[in-house]
């Protein structure tokens, strides 16, 4: 038994959901989300509850159960209150600013990297060193984040790039000069 698949997902005021079939479609404040599920799972709406059930009891249903159930919980969340990650910069003249609702970064290249956000996806710049990806779409938040850390990743002898608030960075030990 899935533990994770056996909670109910509570629907927020203000919050509506359609299924049909395997399809689940959210709409909510912030936006709307659609997905197809695997045919292994079932989703109902019962008092203003969604479940995810196995369709059988085989590995592959019960494999897809605490998936399915999460991804519908993650849309749930994202249409009525939305996701975030923040982002740091270390490092001497890195920063970043907003062009409109582009974002550009200087980030010790001859030139500013300059980041569109895709659609749902927009950005702030809360100081120089801080970025913060705002959307309704988990998914997408996450990865616009990991494009943005991608730009230039720390590096582990000084620590220096772009990474997620509260990442550890693995230092290395430089080298002595010293025989």
């Amino acid at each position: 038994m899935s533990r994770i698949g056996k909670k109910a997902i509570p629907i927020p005021a203000g919050v509506t959901v359609t299924i049909d079939g395997t399809r689940v479609h959210v709409k909510g404040p912030k936006g709307e989300l659609e997905r197809t599920l695997r045919p292994e799972v079932t989703v109902t709406m019962e008092n203003n509850e969604l479940r995810v059930l196995p369709v059988d009891d085989s590995p592959v249903a019960r494999a897809q159960w605490g998936l399915s159930r999460t991804l519908v919980a993650n849309m749930v969340e994202g249409v009525s209150q939305g996701f975030q990650r923040n982002l740091e910069m270390a490092g001497v003249g890195y920063r970043a600013s907003k062009q409109g609702p582009n974002l550009v970064l200087a980030v010790g290249f001859s030139h500013p990297v300059n980041i569109e956000p895709p659609a749902g996806i927009e950005f702030e710049v809360p100081n120089p060193t801080n970025i913060v990806v705002k959307g309704y779409d988990k998914e997408a938040v996450g990865a616009t984040a990991a494009r943005i850390r991608s730009v230039r990743p720390p590096e582990p002898y000084k620590g220096k790039g772009i990474h997620y608030q509260g990442e550890r960075i693995i230092r290395k030990v430089g080298k002595t000069g010293k025989k």
